[in-house]
C-alpha cells in the first residue's frame, strides 16, 4: 500500500512538472510575439520581429495633419480664383499634396505593419477601408489633374479626410461605432414615421387636391383689367387664395382689397374709363406717366369676382396636394415648423377654418411622438 501511495505521488508530481512545463513554452511564445493582436508573419517573410516591420509597427501618426488638412479645406475658396494662379491658392495646393503624400505613406506603413488581407490585418478593418478609399480617390484625383481632366466629383471625395480623425481617437470611433449600431433599432421608428406621413399626405390630397390653385378671375368676355387674375404682388409670392362656392373657406372673391395708389383707395369704376375713351382721353387721369391725384384712379380689384381653379400653385408650386409627393414635402415642411402657419392659412383661405385641426395634430404626432421614440432607442 505504501509502494502505491509512493506512485501516486511520483505521478502528480510528474503532471505538475509537465504543467509547468506548458506554461513556461506558453509563456515563451508569448514572448516571440510582442504583438499577439497582430497576424504574426505579413508577406509569408516579414515576422514582428523583422526590422522594417517593428520600425512600421512603433510608429504613430500624429493628429496634427489631420488639424492641418481641415484648417486648408477651409480655407480653400474655388469661387475667387478658378485657374488657382494667386500665391494664396498655389500655398493651399502645396499644402494639400504634402497631406496626400502623408496619408499614403500612413497608408504603406500599416499596410507593412499589418499585412493587406485578413481578419486582423490592414483592410480587414472598416475604418481602414475607409482609408484606403481616401487615399484611392486622391490618387484618381491628381491622375486626372496631370491630364487636364476636371472631374468634380472625384474632388469633394477629399472632404472625407477629417474623418480619419476618428480612427485616431479611441474614444470617438467607441461613439461612433455605438451609434451606428443603433441605426437597425431605428428601422420601426422610421416605418412609423413613414406611415405618419402616408397617412396625413392621403388625407390632405382627399380634402384639398387642387384648392391652392383657385383664384379670383375677372367674369368672362371682360378684358379691360391689366392682369388674367388677382394678385397680391407682382410675382405672386403670397397669392390670395379664395374659397369656391361649393367649399366653406374663409376668403371669397368679395374680400379682394381695393386697389390702391398713393396711399389712397381708387374710386374710379368701368363706366369712367368708358366715358373717357369716349371723350378720347387716357383710362385714368394721368400727369407725366403717373397718376395725377392720390385716388384718382381706376379699381380693377373690385372685377375680380370669380373663383375659379387656376394652374399655379404657390411658392412656385412647391406647396399643394394635388399628390402624395408633394403633400410629403408639405407634411415635411410642417413638421419641421418652419412656414407651416403659412401654409395652414391657405388651405383654412380655400376650404375650412377648421382644417387647422389637420396641422395641430400633424405636429403633435409627428415631434412629440416619433421624436420621443427616436430618443428612447438612442
Amino acid at each position: 500500500q505504501r509502494r502505491c501511495d509512493l506512485k501516486e505521488v511520483e505521478e502528480r508530481e510528474g503532471d505538475d512538472e509537465e504543467e509547468d512545463d506548458d506554461d513556461s513554452s506558453s509563456d515563451t511564445s508569448v514572448l516571440v510575439v510582442p504583438h499577439p493582436e497582430l497576424v504574426p508573419v505579413v508577406f509569408f517573410c516579414l515576422k514582428q520581429t523583422t526590422c522594417p516591420r517593428s520600425l512600421c509597427i512603433r510608429m504613430r501618426v500624429s493628429m496634427m495633419v489631420i488639424l492641418l488638412n481641415c484648417v486648408t479645406l477651409g480655407m480653400y475658396q474655388p469661387c475667387e480664383n478658378i485657374d488657382c494662379s494667386s500665391d494664396r491658392c498655389q500655398i493651399l495646393q502645396a499644402f494639400d499634396a504634402f497631406i496626400y503624400i502623408f496619408f499614403a505613406m500612413e497608408m504603406v506603413i500599416k499596410m507593412v505593419a499589418l499585412g493587406i488581407f485578413g481578419r486582423r490585418c490592414y483592410l480587414g478593418d472598416t475604418w481602414n477601408r475607409l482609408d484606403f478609399f481616401i487615399v484611392m480617390a486622391g490618387m484618381v484625383e491628381y491622375s486626372l489633374d496631370l491630364q487636364n481632366i476636371n472631374f468634380t466629383a472625384i474632388r469633394t471625395v477629399r472632404v472625407l479626410r477629417p474623418l480619419k480623425a476618428i480612427n485616431r481617437v479611441p474614444s470617438m470611433r467607441i461613439l461612433v461605432n455605438l451609434l451606428l449600431d443603433t441605426l437597425p433599432m431605428l428601422g420601426n421608428v422610421l416605418l412609423l414615421c413613414f406611415f405618419v406621413f402616408f397617412i396625413f399626405g392621403i388625407i390632405g390630397v382627399q380634402l384639398w387636391a387642387g384648392l391652392l390653385r383657385n383664384r379670383c378671375y375677372p367674369e368672362e368676355n371682360f378684358t379691360l383689367l391689366p392682369r388674367p387674375y388677382y394678385m397680391a404682388d407682382e410675382d405672386d409670392e403670397r397669392p390670395f387664395i379664395c374659397s369656391l362656392p361649393v367649399d366653406n373657406g374663409i376668403m371669397s372673391c368679395l374680400d379682394v382689397p381695393a386697389r390702391r395708389e398713393g396711399g389712397r383707395a381708387c374710386c374710379l369704376d368701368k363706366e369712367d374709363v368708358f366715358y373717357r375713351q369716349s371723350i378720347g382721353l387716357s383710362p385714368e387721369p394721368l400727369s407725366n406717366g403717373s397718376i395725377s391725384v392720390a385716388g384718382l384712379c381706376v379699381n380693377w380689384n373690385q372685377y375680380y369676382t370669380r373663383c375659379h381653379t387656376g394652374s399655379s400653385n404657390p411658392h412656385k408650386g412647391a406647396i399643394n396636394f394635388d399628390n402624395i409627393a408633394y403633400a410629403w414635402i408639405v407634411i415635411f415642411q410642417v413638421i419641421t415648423l418652419e412656414g407651416w402657419v403659412e401654409i395652414m392659412y391657405y388651405v383654412m383661405d380655400a376650404h375650412s377654418f377648421y382644417n387647422f385641426i389637420y396641422f395641430i395634430l400633424l405636429i403633435i404626432v409627428s415631434l412629440f411622438y416619433t421624436y420621443k421614440n427616436v430618443g428612447l432607442v438612442g
